[in-house]
């Protein structure tokens, strides 16, 4: 089993390295830098009462994985990580804020949930998600988790027209089966926003879709973040095979 204090991968060039957060110190620091792109970046309403920390009641309950470039000693990119375990004990995930997931009820005891992905502007260029996915696959097959959920966002900025046309073009060629779906809770009002505009999917849901995940419902909206969420569940027998061996490490 992945130890805490255990390194995960490292990626040549920059000196980047990924685990999982070992002290305080370094989750903290990536609490910082949550802050500094939901917060200040995409003006999020976020819960903290630390000014200047993005921290909400999961975080105490969570793994935090960590991308450090060492040679400037700072964190620059987070992941964080809700076991079935921890989810228990929390009573639920934090998918469920916006999701009914009565469907997924018999999939808890093997369930992950990964959530506030996020990059620091200056190493947006690829290595950085490379690594973050290298270290949730390694996470997920050393513990013996099948399934990841979580919530993609999309820019609510224009009013939700995007997200609604995103969510048209890509519905038939992803959604889950029927009895793997989920309903939101605040739904995003599709009937009355445009659904024919040409869009192109955000990089993190481009990815999930490219790995093998199903979109499993409608958007919700997201009011804090002003974002409208796709419910994400990617089985790992359902992982492509060549997607897994480029962008997440996994040896055939």
């Amino acid at each position: 089993m992945l130890q805490k204090s255990q390194s995960i991968a490292q990626r040549p060039g920059r000196n980047l390295h990924v685990g999982i957060a070992t002290c305080e110190t370094e989750i903290l620091e990536a609490q910082k830098l949550r802050y500094r792109v939901f917060g200040e970046e995409m003006g999020a309403r976020l819960p903290s009462r630390t000014a200047g920390v993005d921290r909400d009641i999961y975080d105490p309950y969570c793994d935090h994985l960590i991308v450090r470039d060492e040679d400037a000693g700072r964190i620059v990119g987070t992941y964080r990580i809700l076991s079935p375990a921890a989810a228990r004990k929390v009573g639920g995930y934090y998918s469920e804020n916006e999701f009914d997931l009565t469907r997924l009820q018999h999939l808890r005891p093997q369930l992950v949930e990964i959530g506030r992905s996020c990059i620091d502007a200056d190493y947006r260029s690829g290595a950085v998600i490379t690594l973050l996915w290298a270290g949730l696959a390694r996470y997920m097959r050393e513990n013996g988790y099948t399934y990841l959920i979580g919530c993609a966002s999309i820019s609510m900025a224009d009013g939700g027209h995007t997200a609604a046309s995103l969510y048209n073009r890509l519905q038939d060629a992803h959604l889950s089966p029927l009895e793997y779906r989920v309903f939101p809770r605040c739904p995003l009002p599709l009937a009355s926003l445009r659904a024919d505009l040409s869009t192109d999917a955000p990089p993190l849901i481009k990815g999930y879709l490219r790995a093998g995940a199903w979109i499993c419902g409608e958007p919700a909206w997201d009011p804090d973040f002003n974002t409208a969420d796709l419910p994400i569940l990617l089985p790992m027998a359902q992982l492509d095979g060549r997607y897994a061996k480029h962008f997440m490490g996994r040896q055939d």
